[in-house]
């Protein structure tokens, strides 16, 4: 994927750039110090992907994007949380908070990947999304020496505890408890609908009541937003609900 960078912070340009040499489905075509280097970039080379900040001399990230007919994807590299909801409106692939762990641009970089990917090949990503729907319907786990069937849509939050983890399930009134930790069953459930928010809690973001800036509700139970999930949640949440 072909890729630029605008930012007028030689810092920020530097670091961006480093990530991106580290991954290797990203070719970066240039760096611009504004819009304008960019504009003259966009007219003669087809960009797939831009990284840009939204403070900007003359005209500010959010303005230069929507002033675009044929937009490449975008994902905002920014020191501000303010314009995340503005940035989603726009339908950014991601919004990050300077300053950005690798690990986290490298999660921004693969879900743009993903939806390059999808364009050039609708059909297969059809067939795969076809797939997961009938393969993540429900899962199946141990609980009172039995296998329980568990439908993911009636899933409201659940909640690790130690070596188990305990499935609150709509209109149910006690879990389901089964051994388990919540990284596996984080990596079990469809990321569609559901996140980790806490190191002890996973969230169906279909089930959210309201959110504030560290609490969800969910079936009238705060759930905390750990510091270390913020980020994600933000990116993952903000463009359903107002913090």
């Amino acid at each position: 994927m072909k890729c630029i960078i605008i930012d007028d912070e030689p810092l920020a340009q530097q670091i961006i750039e480093d990530y991106i040499t580290n991954i290797p489905f990203l070719t970066l075509e240039k760096k611009c110090n504004s819009v304008f280097e960019a504009l003259e970039v966009l007219q003669r080379t087809q960009i797939d992907l831009i990284f840009l900040d939204i403070h900007l001399p003359n005209v500010n990230g959010v303005e230069f994007i929507s002033s675009l007919d044929n937009k490449p994807m975008f994902i905002f590299t920014t020191a501000y949380s303010e314009y995340a909801l503005e940035a989603f409106d726009l339908n950014a692939v991601d919004y990050l908070l300077k300053p950005i762990p690798f690990k986290r641009f490298l999660r921004a970089a693969n879900k743009a990947y993903q939806l390059f990917s999808s364009t050039t090949n609708k059909v297969k990503k059809e067939e795969q999304v076809e797939s997961t729907d009938l393969e993540q319907d429900f899962i199946m786990v141990k609980s009172d020496y039995k296998s329980v069937k568990i439908q993911l849509s009636q899933v409201l939050y659940i909640e690790g505890l130690k070596d188990y983890v305990k499935i609150y399930i709509q209109n149910e009134d006690k879990p389901i408890i089964t051994l388990n930790s919540l990284k596996k069953m984080a990596d079990s459930l469809p990321s569609s609908h559901f996140l980790r928010v806490h190191k002890s809690f996973i969230i169906n973001t279909n089930k959210i009541k309201s959110v504030t800036k560290n609490r969800i509700i969910i079936h009238d139970r705060w759930i905390p937003v750990g510091d270390n999930y913020k980020s994600d949640f933000q990116s993952s949440v903000i463009n359903r609900f107002t913090l």
